[in-house]
């Protein structure tokens, strides 16, 4: 496994990261190794077919049509 220094690191910025680890309950390394992973890993795509369905049962009872009507009207 590979090592990464990081030097001249803003004493702002060490700080934040202290405190994001401290919340998270891990070490400032462990955050690092986090905020990284995260940052560069890319995300799962997803087919438009795999949407199909969702959120179904937040509009279940509701007239969509009616809805957006009732929306468009606030604006005014």
């Amino acid at each position: 496994m590979a090592t990464l220094n990081i030097k001249n690191l803003p004493d702002k910025l060490y700080r934040r990261l202290r405190k994001r680890a401290l919340a998270q309950h891990r070490s400032i390394a462990q955050e690092v190794r986090h905020v990284l992973s995260e940052a560069l890993e890319a995300p799962e795509r997803r087919s438009i077919l795999a949407l199909r369905g969702l959120g179904k049962e937040r509009w279940a009872g509701i007239d969509a049509a009616e809805h957006v009507g009732a929306e468009r009207r606030s604006w005014d």
